[in-house]
Formats: C-alpha cells, sequence, structure tokens
C-alpha cells in the first residue's frame, strides 16, 4: 500500500506539468494577446493609441517572446511560487488573488461536504426502503433541485435569507469586512453567507449521487450472500454497514475526483449571480481580456485541486475494496 501511494504521489508531478502545457496552449489559441484587445478598447473609446508605448509594454510583459520561452519563464515561476503578472490590474498575480483562492477553497469543499452529508444518507435510504413514501418524496426533491437552474435557485435563496435572516444580499460577508484583515466577525460573516452558494452549488451533484448510490446498493441488496446472511439471522445495520455498503460506495468514493471540477466550474457561474468574492469572476474576467498568466494561474490551481481529488479516491478506494488490484498484471 506504501509503494502504492508514493507511485501515485510521483505520478503527480508529470501530470501536472502537462497539464501546465496544455493550459498554456489553450490560454494562447485566440488571435491576439491582451496588448490587442487593451488597444481594440482604447480605440473603440476614441483614445489615440501610441504605438512606441505598445511596443515598450509588449517587450515588459514579455509578449514579444518565443511561445516556448514564455512558457518556460511561466512554468519556472510555478514551481518557485511565482504566479506570473497580471496584465489588467499591473501587478503579481498573488497580489491580485489575494483571500479569494482560500475562499474558493472554502467554498469547494463545504459544498462537497454537503453533498456527501445530503447524498449518503438519502441514498441509503431510498434503496432501503425502496418504493416507499420517503423513497418517492426523496427522490422527487432530489430531481427537483436538480432540474432547478442554478442561478434561479440562487436568487431565491439570497431572497429567503434577507427576508428571514437579515442577510446582506450577494457576497461571501457583509461589504464593511472586504478588503479588511481576517478577524473573528470577519470569519462569522463569512459563515452567514456561505450557506446560499454551498446549498446552490451542491445540489447541482446531489440527485445524481443519491440514484447512482441508490441503484448500486439496490444491485448488492438482491445479492445471494445477503439473502444468505438473512437467512442466517445476521441484524440488519450489520448486514448493511458490513457488506453491501461497503461494495455499493465505490462509485461514490471514486466521484470525489469528478465533483471537485464540477464544483469549480459551477461555482464560475454563481460567483457571477451572487457576486461571490471568489475566483470564479475574476477568470471570467481574465479569459475575456486575455490576461493569460492570470488565467493560467486559476487554471492551474483548479487542474491542481483535480489531481489531488482523483489521488484522495484512487487511495480511498484500494484501502476501501481489497478486490481492487494495486499492481498490473493478470492473474489466472
Amino acid at each position: 500500500m506504501l509503494a502504492y501511494t508514493l507511485r501515485r504521489l510521483l505520478i503527480m508531478i508529470p501530470t501536472l506539468a502537462v497539464i501546465s502545457f496544455i493550459i498554456f496552449v489553450i490560454i494562447q489559441l485566440p488571435p491576439g494577446d491582451y496588448l490587442e484587445t487593451y488597444i481594440a478598447e482604447l480605440q473603440a473609446q476614441g483614445e489615440a493609441v501610441d504605438p512606441s508605448k505598445i511596443a515598450f509594454l509588449r517587450e515588459q510583459y514579455g509578449l514579444d517572446k518565443p511561445f516556448m520561452e514564455q512558457y518556460a519563464h511561466w512554468a519556472w515561476g510555478l514551481v518557485h511560487g511565482d504566479l506570473g503578472y497580471s496584465f489588467e490590474y499591473r501587478l503579481p498575480v498573488t497580489e491580485v488573488v489575494g483571500d479569494r483562492l482560500l475562499l474558493t477553497v472554502v467554498v469547494a469543499a463545504a459544498s462537497i461536504v454537503f453533498t456527501y452529508l445530503v447524498a449518503f444518507p438519502i441514498g441509503v435510504y431510498t434503496a432501503v426502503r425502496q418504493y416507499s413514501f420517503g423513497d418517492y418524496s426523496l427522490s422527487f426533491i432530489g430531481l427537483l433541485g436538480l432540474a432547478t437552474p442554478n442561478f434561479l435557485l440562487g436568487l431565491i435563496l439570497l431572497h429567503l435569507a434577507y427576508q428571514w435572516f437579515g442577510t446582506s444580499i450577494g457576497g461571501l460577508m457583509d461589504p464593511h469586512y472586504i478588503n479588511k484583515p481576517w478577524s473573528w466577525g470577519k470569519a462569522g460573516s463569512v459563515l452567514e453567507h456561505l450557506w446560499v452558494p454551498v446549498v446552490v452549488i451542491g445540489t447541482a451533484g446531489t440527485a445524481a449521487m443519491i440514484r447512482r448510490l441508490r441503484a448500486n446498493l439496490l444491485d448488492e441488496l438482491e445479492k445471494q450472500y445477503v439473502v444468505t446472511a438473512r437467512a442466517k439471522g445476521v441484524p440488519p445495520l450489520k448486514l448493511l454497514f458490513k457488506y453491501p455498503l461497503r461494495l455499493a460506495i465505490n462509485p461514490f468514493i471514486a466521484d470525489i475526483g469528478n465533483l471537485l471540477p464540477q464544483v469549480i466550474s459551477g461555482a464560475a457561474v454563481i460567483s457571477v449571480v451572487l457576486d461571490l468574492n471568489t475566483t470564479g469572476q475574476m477568470l471570467v474576467s481574465a479569459l475575456q481580456s486575455q490576461d493569460m498568466y492570470l488565467a493560467g494561474s486559476f487554471l492551474m490551481f483548479q487542474s491542481l485541486l483535480v489531481v489531488i481529488g482523483v489521488y484522495v479516491s484512487d487511495v480511498a478506494l484500494a484501502m476501501l475494496d481489497p478486490r481492487i488490484r494495486l499492481t498490473g498484471g493478470a492473474t489466472k
């Protein structure tokens, strides 16, 4: 098991290297660059463009260098914790990002915890109580949450939060805490606002996970070993948790790697609707303005979360299910 864990850790290094190159290629694919977008904006506003100033900025930002040289400079900076320079904000990316990465991690982690806390017990209950009133009711609520657009659900919850609790509309904290140092009051304000985006983002994946766990558990409960255990008088709860549930949650655990990118991509849309101070709005703006180092840093951060999520799910599956072989090769 230790060798398997170390091998999976080592695989993460070349994986992230390949991902960084692909990201840099993708953000360079649109025609032009940030300065050409900047020139077009100035001309649209009727302002004159000084060619010498543009040439100076192109040289200062390194946009006149070959593609591979630009990538090597950016990748080398990533290794040393330097995320590059934001053209739009004219500041290092680390200064521009500020608390946004931390808040993004908080929202993503809370959304994943919410999804699992809701989906796991409901999935187990609907499988054990198949075709009961609770099964139909909970399945209906889950499917209703899946069918409701995230932005609409977010607006409804914002209205209810303001009407019932007096929570300020939008954002992840009260306006007077923005750009202020962290304190207990600021942390409490974040917790007060956090439940709305967590519920909105979490409901998108909850229904699908409920249906998947329900189907897998129903399949296990109908197998012969379960019938035999019941005939021998094994207590229902012991039988459920010791055998069929352990086998049924394999896809549930494997979803950790897929859930992180879904949460991040969903948060990018919700952050615009709910005016969240996360990376979502800034990422959209950076992609639109072709601020490549800022956009590339965000995408690398999200890719790192995905790789970590896949690693955690692989290790958890190997520990949970002894049928999963840790070494290759066919067995006879």
